[in-house]
């Protein structure tokens, strides 16, 4: 999205560049895009901070569920900091080094073995829509506004990124949204599959932490098996099958197994270690 700000406050932005945060709640880890002044834009810096930070999370055994959000309730993410575009986006070499951040850290959050959450609440646009996707589930208010503007600003958009959007929203919503730029709500975002569900703004908050919680609470074994089976399913390529039922065969020979038929038996919820 463009920077329509008054040169004034672009200025005051300039001084205060976008950070990725990442903030550790017990099991949960939350990555909090924050450029409030250029609506969550995401700067080369940040999308390369992005992925350090997703791979140092995918590590860390006591994280079991990753939660993306923007900064504020305006956006989440408005989209690639055009601003930068004249210097970092310049020349085909430049073109391809800022390319290639966007997609490795969009890979990281898709590769991840934890399982990754969109909590998208105002603006989700371009490279913010591009993020989205690559979670594994994604949640919006009603009144989130999404849009993928590349048609309208003459970039041409990564052929992993279409493949991913068509592999989730069909090749016909694809095209719909890539070719005509238009703008859509959280209601049609659910209704295309951009977003599992959308919530009032009142119910929101709750609803997203009630997912969260309870994917926290599940087996990440069998999490884990889930995210590489679907991954094989749109790119064979990038996963093998053999991996696929290594990572199945796993959740059977675990202590989780064990503990989730134990706490079957006696009426309780399971107490899984990811072990």
């Amino acid at each position: 999205m463009a920077n329509s700000a008054p040169p004034a406050q672009r200025q005051t932005a300039a001084k205060r560049p976008g950070k990725v945060l990442m903030h550790r709640e017990e099991s949960v880890c939350r990555i909090i895009f924050s450029n409030p002044d250029r609506y969550n834009a995401m700067s080369l810096a940040m999308w390369r901070d992005l992925k350090r930070i997703v791979d140092q999370a995918d590590t860390d055994s006591g994280i079991r569920v990753i939660v993306l959000e923007g900064d504020g309730d305006k956006a989440f993410v408005s989209g690639a900091d055009i601003s930068e575009f004249a210097q970092l986006r310049d020349t085909p070499e430049h073109i391809k080094d800022y390319g290639n951040a966007v997609k490795a850290a969009q890979h990281a959050l898709s590769a991840c073995a934890k399982p990754t959450v969109a909590s998208i609440r105002g603006i989700c646009m371009g490279g913010g829509m591009g993020l989205a996707l690559a979670c594994d589930l994604r949640y919006c208010t009603h009144d989130a506004k999404f849009r993928m503007p590349a048609a309208r600003l003459g970039l041409g958009y990564d052929l992993q990124g279409i493949q991913r959007a068509s592999s989730i929203l069909g090749l016909a919503n694809t095209a719909d949204i890539f070719m005509t730029a238009r703008t859509f709500d959280g209601r049609e975002a659910a209704r295309l599959g951009m977003v599992h569900q959308s919530y009032s703004e009142a119910e929101f908050a709750a609803a997203a932490k009630a997912a969260v919680d309870s994917i926290g609470k599940n087996a990440p074994l069998t999490i884990q098996a889930v995210k590489l089976a679907l991954s094989h399913v749109i790119n064979p390529q990038d996963v093998a099958e053999q991996r696929v039922q290594r990572a199945i065969d796993a959740c059977f020979a675990s202590k989780d197994y064990l503990e989730g038929q134990k706490a079957f038996r006696n009426k309780r919820d399971p107490e899984f270690k990811g072990q």
